[in-house]
């Protein structure tokens, strides 16, 4: 047998300033045939896992493509273009099956579905062709794109850890299809709901009953039940939180318990919708901690959810309230990283750091901020990550620059990266357990790496197009009524 196996992924965030075109891509890392193979086919990540099954099986192995950028504006058409074409060019010289580690969230210039537009491009051009597809929990499902594929899974857990199992869920569900064992028929269902990021943990409430109920149903004989958080800062019609269920023939059954847990979700609306403490308050608290590390989560410039990573309004509350031994990670500004690297380590150095970017969606004006320090360590940025997230993922930070103000350390770097992983610091000659505060430009997904080693987690909101208050954000294409947008929306 013949699979093609690609990977291409990209979480739009469409208040975002960050143009994601082809060089952004490339930024994180984006590989056509062998070398897409040979990079990606023994990670933990759903293209891993097709890999593997196909090797399995003696199948022969096409990788096309293997692309995914740092969360940001719309993809070019060309970035479309670019990564998509590889994928339809290797389905159309003949195959036995697709399987794609897609994500789910992505819009583009031409198309507000860029996940649906691939499929329906590949259905278009070989109606039978078999097509398996693993999606993020963010991805904000649409009918286009479940109709044109013969499996649909997605992501239980967030942070993600589980990416791998749901490459392999996908994959054996379809080779049971390829197989005749079985007929997986697909059905889902969404409610009228934006559910905030922070809100989204699946191992706490109000989400974890929603995965323990598709875990339920799997267990139940189910082949896949999936619950899909939505992006909400994807402005598309279809944004928002949807369930699709896979069974074997019986449609019934997969719309009963698609539709059963989309109304336990709604039946808990109120709990989705994020409050936040005023960041002053929120430092204060932190600087009454005694024992550390005490996680500052700087969520409202998060890079993993489209954020700039350059806005300084938490760590100009740190530096104001006075706290001590913090490391931050990061502030992505490549002017200046090239000063401090011309500088070189040990010397002293003043420089306007971030606040590089304008947020014309949110109103702001990027505000850089004036610190002095030494130039501590200089470093290539790359590493391996280790954590039980994209485990065996290369991290690719840029040029990286550890500035030393006396009571705080910044890893300042060329390019994108949410910590995750403890490697961010390590690194960079930053031992985080050592450290009494830790400042992430996270949301959620530092908990994979972090969460063990934190005494205390502390969210400080401050500014960024990541911010959890909706009500900031000018939502033009997203269907109306729409909870929390519209308070008297109805399911």
């Amino acid at each position: 047998m013949r699979f093609v196996i690609a990977k291409m992924k990209h979480e739009t965030n469409t208040f975002s300033p960050l143009v994601t075109d082809v060089a952004r891509f490339e930024a994180r890392g984006s590989y056509f045939g062998n070398e897409a193979l040979a990079r990606y086919g023994r990670t933990k990540t759903p293209f891993g896992a097709f890999v593997e099954l196909a090797r399995e099986i003696g199948a022969e192995i096409e990788a096309p493509v293997v692309a995914e950028a740092w969360p940001s504006g719309r993809v070019t058409a060309d970035a479309y273009e670019r990564i998509s074409r590889p994928i339809l060019d290797a389905a159309a010289r003949g195959c036995d099956a697709v399987l794609l580690d897609l994500h789910g969230a992505m819009v583009c210039e031409t198309d507000e579905d860029g996940e649906g537009l691939l499929l329906e491009r590949l259905r278009a051009m070989a109606p039978g062709i078999p097509i398996a597809v693993a999606l993020d929990f963010h991805a904000n499902l649409t009918d286009r794109m479940v109709r044109n594929c013969t499996v649909m899974t997605g992501y239980k857990t967030f942070p993600h850890v589980d990416t791998y199992q749901t490459g392999l869920q996908a994959g054996r569900i379809l080779l049971r299809a390829l197989e005749g064992e079985i007929r997986p028929v697909m059905r889902w269902a969404r409610a009228p709901l934006l559910i905030q990021t922070l809100c989204q943990a699946t191992d706490e409430e109000p989400m974890r009953p929603l995965i323990a109920a598709a875990e339920a149903a799997e267990r139940d004989g189910a082949l896949a039940v999936s619950v899909f958080g939505g992006f909400a800062h994807a402005d598309i019609k279809d944004a928002g939180l949807s369930v699709l269920a896979i069974t074997d023939g019986d449609a019934d059954r997969a719309e009963r318990i698609a539709s059963g847990i989309v109304a336990e979700a709604w039946s808990r609306r109120a709990a989705f919708v994020y409050r936040a403490e005023a960041l002053e308050a929120s430092i204060a608290r932190a600087k009454s901690l005694k024992d550390g590390p005490v996680l500052l989560i700087d969520h409202c410039d998060n890079t993993g959810s489209g954020g700039t990573q350059d806005v300084m309004t938490v760590v100009r509350e740190i530096m104001r309230q006075g706290l001590e031994d913090v490391a931050v990670f990061a502030i992505r500004d490549p002017d200046s990283v090239d000063t401090m690297i011309r500088a070189g380590v040990g010397k002293r150095v003043t420089v306007a750091l971030g606040g590089n970017t304008d947020i014309p969606a949110l109103g702001l004006k990027g505000e850089p901020l004036e610190v002095s320090g030494i130039v501590r360590n200089i470093s290539d940025g790359e590493f391996t990550i280790t954590a039980p997230m994209f485990t065996g993922v290369r991290a690719y930070l840029g040029r990286s620059v550890v500035l030393d103000t006396g009571a705080i350390e910044i890893v300042v770097c060329e390019r994108s990266h949410e910590p995750w992983d403890l490697g961010c610091f390590r690194s960079n000659g930053i031992e985080p357990t050592a450290k009494k505060y830790l400042m992430l430009k996270s949301r959620l997904h530092y908990r994979a790496g972090f969460r063990p080693i934190a005494r205390h987690i502390i969210e400080c909101n401050g500014a960024g197009c990541t911010t959890s208050d909706n009500s900031l954000l000018k939502y033009r294409h997203v269907r109306r009524p729409v909870y929390p947008l519209d308070p008297d929306a109805r399911a």
